[in-house]
């Protein structure tokens, strides 16, 4: 009996441990907002993988931390996490619309440990656009895949793709 109740106790926290892993590595974060519609919906749950800048590619859909004075403070709808696309990644050139918020010019290359990111509604997009480069540091993660619903995958969306050029060269897409 006491070696049944030891293995049992050996297997809850087992689980235990498993879950506490998950936990760190991975996070369910629902859209808030219009700003990635067409490619996510208000209301739509992600699975997001955290994950360090340098794993994160041009066109990833990435999850900010909001919670950095180097943001300009909250965006109007006062959420802690910002959904936006990777439009850029070290060494990139800085879109054009992003460069006039940095005052430097059109093209000059994304500086290391930095990323610039924009919503695909460009016209309801709180971004780089508003508020420059995002720092390593405030990188959540980057959206596995959307959960719960009846819309499949986090394709990149064409419109958006093409005005900054993303996903063209060798990096990889959505």
């Amino acid at each position: 009996m006491t070696t049944v109740l030891i293995a049992a106790a050996a297997a809850v926290m087992a689980l235990g441990a498993v879950a506490w892993w998950l936990r760190q590595r991975l996070r369910i974060v629902t859209v808030a907002g219009n700003s990635m519609h067409p490619t996510l919906a208000s209301g739509d749950r992600l699975l997001v993988r955290r994950t360090r800048l340098t794993r994160v590619r041009v066109g990833d859909i990435v999850v900010v931390d909001l919670h950095d004075p180097e943001l300009g403070g909250a965006p109007p709808d006062d959420g802690r996490w910002l959904i936006k696309r990777a439009a850029a990644i070290h060494g990139d050139p800085v879109p054009a619309s992003v460069a006039t918020v940095l005052s430097i010019p059109p093209g000059a290359p994304v500086p290391g440990g930095s990323l610039v990111i924009i919503g695909d509604n460009l016209a309801a997009s709180y971004d780089s656009r508003n508020f420059g480069y995002v720092s390593a540091g405030r990188v959540f993660g980057v959206a596995v895949r959307r959960i719960g619903s009846t819309r499949r995958g986090l394709s990149s969306n064409p419109a958006t793709a093409k005005s900054f050029g993303y996903g063209t060269g060798n990096r990889r897409v959505g």
